[in-house]
């Protein structure tokens, strides 16, 4: 979501606020701002979409403080025009926000019944005028935060910078991330690590109803109660911060290229190579001791859960329950303590994923978080985490992220698997060896790629694309369908291949794309039927499959993509490649924004 950067520096730093923001693209944004203090008093610069024209802004018209706060906006109250960007301001402070003020209504109105006068439709102005009264009453703007923060309902990160108070920023955070990045004589605020690269690589994670208060040499750190708190002052890796495009065109695709060296990399993690053997680093619970696992996360990570339930339940014998987080956590569900509850996430700060684990926390579940950030909240309030080491992943659209939970969860499965003894040790290093040799495959699986940018320049053309699958295909179908819909904007849907006769054939006709997943399995049969259905129908097949499907499936396609032949277990993680290529290729070739989509965020830090 929304990206936070603040500065206390020691020259102007209206420019590296600017650097930091470029950093926080990936988050998603409609609109930017800048605000500093210039001999004291608040100046900003403010555009409606991409950073380039606020860049133009300060170009046109320089911001010389030595200190100010920065702002991506991704609009939930309000357009994204220049009115709504941030930071607000009063003529006592400036704020920028990332996440939603759920009680802004009735605050608003309180205040509007006092004559304020508001300027804009944001959720966030209520924050400003509320620390904005406070001050005028006599309070310090420690006071003034203090007393106003317990008010706010819902889920918030803030930064304030203060009317004549040139040595000071006050941030707080219940909900999305906040990070104190330590400087020589120098300070920082940003929504995540990688904001504050270039300054420093020393950082402090506020905790969930922390707020600090920030000068050129020092940081203090109260909870929600006010009292003052130490946290871990921590030095995270330079390598972790390398966001560059490369020889690239787009992030995105400069991330699918790098998949078989990540996936590599992950794999690594889990398995020993020598023995032929997964072997996870050690868990506090005994997989043959669980009765049911139950699976939480949202988007691609949730569809990664999705094919992990068939690998644990086939792998392992071993139940698994599936949800969406936002579903999840409202809903009560019962569950039984002493049981585990499995977590996916990019980011580790998905708020509705968060927000799950907690539940599942209180009712004395084990809790096993698989995410690309060490650091993050969920890593922290979890009880074991299996990283994925996928390395940051700017692309809105989640490629490695992806591919790297699956073999996560892969190789957790066949660990699983060994101990609840439902693998024989020949069966473990049969696909231990089939997952060993993926990142290989995927290496080839590039290679089709001018093959298929062809297709998708036809596919570019259609309104409505149906996927399906059968199997983990069937997840694979999803992820695809959402990536399409993602990045190109074409309505797509992803359907086990077995429902087709239950709703889905009725749109088939002579304009609509079908695009079949379909390696060579035990169950491929049953989806060549589906596709002689479709075809029947007069429907245009795009088949994704192995040689050997390529064969048995004799009919005409619109086209057909051989993916290498590789164990049918395994196959989630390579076909994943031939669906990212297929959406990325068919967004470029409509002009649309792949790194960027619209009305998109890389980390939904709120409901």
């Amino acid at each position: 979501m929304c990206g936070i950067v603040g500065i206390l520096g020691k020259k102007p730093v209206a420019l590296q606020v600017l650097d930091a923001l470029k950093r926080l693209e990936y988050r998603g944004y409609d609109s930017a701002g800048v605000a500093t203090l210039e001999d004291g008093h608040l100046a900003r610069r403010r555009a409606e979409g991409k950073l380039g024209n606020l860049e133009l802004k300060l170009s046109e018209a320089p911001l010389s403080g030595a200190i100010g706060i920065g702002h991506t906006r991704w609009a939930t109250h309000g357009r994204p025009n220049e009115t709504n960007a941030h930071p607000h301001a009063t003529d006592k402070l400036a704020v920028v926000h990332n996440g939603i003020i759920e009680n802004f209504a009735e605050l608003k109105a309180e205040l509007q019944a006092e004559g304020i006068v508001f300027e804009t439709q944001t959720d966030t102005e209520v924050v400003a005028q509320l620390v904005t009264a406070k001050l005028r009453d006599g309070k310090s703007p420690m006071e003034a935060v203090a007393t106003t923060l317990p008010r706010l309902r819902g889920a918030f990160a803030l930064a304030f910078l203060f009317e004549g108070v040139s040595d000071m920023l006050i941030g707080a955070r219940h909900g999305p991330p906040l990070a104190v990045g330590w400087g020589d004589g120098e300070m920082y605020l940003g929504s995540d690590a990688l904001a504050l690269a270039p300054f420093t690589d020393e950082v402090t994670y506020l905790e969930d109803g922390d707020w600090v208060v920030l000068t050129r040499t020092d940081a203090v750190i109260r909870d929600m109660d006010g009292h003052p708190v130490d946290r871990v002052r921590q030095r995270v890796p330079t390598n972790s911060f390398l966001a560059s495009k490369g020889n690239h065109r787009h992030f995105m695709v400069k991330e699918i290229y790098e998949q078989p060296e990540v996936v590599a990399r992950t794999i690594a993690h889990y398995v020993d190579f020598a023995a032929g053997l997964a072997c996870p680093p050690p868990l506090p619970f005994a997989w043959k001791d669980l009765r049911r696992v139950s699976i939480t996360a949202c988007g691609t990570a949730s569809l990664a859960g999705h094919v992990a339930r068939y690998w644990f339940e086939r792998l392992a014998r071993l139940p698994v329950e599936l949800d969406v987080a936002s579903e999840f956590r409202y809903r009560e569900a019962p569950l039984d303590p002493g049981e585990l509850a499995m977590f996916i996430s990019q980011s580790g700060e998905t708020a509705d994923t968060l927000a799950s684990l907690r539940y599942a926390k209180s009712q004395g579940q084990r809790i096993l978080s698989v995410v690309n950030v060490p650091t993050s909240t969920m890593a922290r309030e979890s009880e074991a985490v299996a990283p994925t080491l996928a390395g940051v992943e700017v692309g809105v659209a989640s490629t490695k992220a992806f591919t790297c939970q699956l073999a996560t969860l892969l190789s957790l499965a066949i660990a699983a698997g060994r101990e609840r003894g439902t693998l024989s040790e020949a069966e473990e290093r049969r696909l231990v060896a089939a997952l060993n040799g993926i990142p290989e495959l995927m290496t080839e699986a590039l290679h089709l790629e001018g093959e298929i940018e062809l297709l998708a320049r036809d596919l570019a053309r259609a309104r409505d694309v149906l996927y399906l699958g059968r199997g983990t295909a069937y997840p694979i179908a999803l992820e695809g369908a959402l990536k399409l819909k993602e990045l190109s904007y074409i309505h797509a849907e992803g359907y086990a291949a077995g429902e087709l006769k239950h709703g889905p054939i009725a749109l088939i006709d002579e304009t609509m794309p079908v695009i079949v997943i379909a390696p060579y399995d035990s169950v491929f049969e049953k989806t060549v039927s589906n596709m002689q259905e479709v075809a029947a129908r007069g429907g245009r097949i795009l088949l994704v499959t192995d040689a050997r499907g390529a064969r048995e499936a004799a009919m005409d396609t619109m086209g057909t993509i051989v993916m290498p032949d590789c164990d049918p277990v395994v196959a989630p993680i390579l076909y994943a490649v031939a669906i990212q290529l297929i959406a990325y290729h068919t967004a470029v070739f409509m002009g649309k924004d792949v790194d960027q989509p619209r009305n998109l965020a890389k980390s939904v830090t709120v409901e």
